[in-house]
């Protein structure tokens, strides 16, 4: 497995250039670039600006491994949903032309206060997420269904909707969230549920005990999994200093 970053928070300040210079001389192999960042990699680039984007990756040896977007698809009103679907396909494209490997996409919560169940909006966001599927098996561009939201986290209603999308591009992006650990401390049944899917990571406060990273990262391990783990962690006034720190904890955790 390799060290990247999600440039939420921590670089959301940071241009291309900026991604790609820090990247490099702190150790880090790859970037998801999240959307409304300064970076500007947006689904508004023009072919010549894609290409350029494309070009600066493929020169610099960083992968950029992902787009992370804000697409979701449990919305009640049915015009909504459609806009994300249409917007994930933006984001399709977008990733297509740069050259990144997936789009990160989401859940975001239920919807029982209107008198809509929870199996109905499982169905719902899986049926969009196949939808979305087909489109990017067009483009060579894989999807990743992060575990989040009230409720949709838990990761057996993320094993609902990738059952509901049955899809070969519909995959999971595991998040790291608290809620993932079970009554004895471990997060490996809920891991076990996800992982034949799970094709990118997220990983978060490394210093933070309470979450089982050694389990983690031995369950990787264990699954052969050879995708990223993008550090997804707060700002700080010394950018630099802190990815130095969070990149030696993660050469610890990752040793056998």
């Amino acid at each position: 497995m390799k060290l990247g970053m999600v440039t939420y928070q921590i670089a959301a300040q940071w241009d291309v250039p900026t991604i790609i210079a820090k990247c490099a001389e702190l150790g880090y192999e790859g970037v998801e670039l999240r959307t409304t960042h300064a970076h500007g990699v947006e689904p508004s680039l023009s072919a010549g600006e894609r290409q350029e984007v494309r070009a600066r990756f493929a020169d610099s040896g960083i992968v950029l491994w992902g787009l992370g977007s804000t697409c979701e698809y449990h919305a009640t009103e049915r015009a909504e949903v459609e806009r994300n679907i249409e917007e994930t396909k933006a984001f399709v494209r977008l990733a297509a032309g740069v050259g990144a490997r997936g789009v990160k996409v989401r859940p975001n919560g239920f919807h029982e206060e209107a008198g809509i169940s929870k199996e109905q909006t499982l169905e719902q966001i899986g049926l969009a997420y196949r939808e979305c599927g087909e489109y990017a098996r067009e483009h060579g561009v894989e999807l990743w269904m992060e575990v989040h939201g009230r409720g949709t986290s838990d990761p057996r209603h993320i094993r609902t909707i990738i059952d509901a999308a049955n899809h070969d591009c519909c995959f999971v992006c595991w998040n790291s969230n608290f809620g993932e650990v079970d009554e004895n401390g471990s997060i490996r049944a809920n891991f076990e549920l996800l992982q034949p899917w799970i094709r990118s990571c997220h990983i978060t406060r490394l210093a933070d005990a309470s979450y089982p990273w050694r389990e983690l990262f031995t369950l990787l391990r264990q699954s052969q999994y050879q995708g990223f783990t993008l550090a997804e962690i707060q700002a700080s006034p010394d950018p630099e200093r802190l990815l130095r720190y969070y990149r030696a904890l993660w050469l610890e955790l990752t040793r056998a």
